[in-house]
């Protein structure tokens, strides 16, 4: 008697909550009508760059230029003392997140 109880009970609560959670969702499977989509974006010509080295608007020749000139004399590099310190400092907040413990 109680095995048909619990088994009843178990059934009608299920099928109880999976009635209620579906009723009031409203479920949309198309984008909205303004979403440009990624087809066309992906075939759009980009007329402005932004200056790696600065981050100003560039046109296309000046972009052109700019990365020619990267090319031939690339920017300089940081010095060894600095570099070594970056390099413990990552691996430092790696090992934190591996064992966080270690940071008492």
């Amino acid at each position: 008697m109680k095995r048909i109880l619990l088994v009843i009970l178990s059934v009608t609560t299920s099928i109880l909550v999976g009635f209620s959670g579906h009723s009031s969702k409203v479920v949309m499977a198309l984008p909205p009508q303004a979403d440009i989509p990624e087809e066309i974006l992906r075939t759009e010509i980009i007329l402005a760059a932004r200056s790696p080295i600065d981050g100003r608007i560039l046109t296309p020749a000046e972009y052109a230029e700019l990365q020619a000139q990267i090319q031939i004399s690339p920017p300089p590099r940081l010095a060894s003392g600095i570099r070594d310190k970056v390099f413990l400092l990552q691996l430092r907040k790696t090992l934190l997140q591996l064992f966080p413990f270690l940071s008492i």
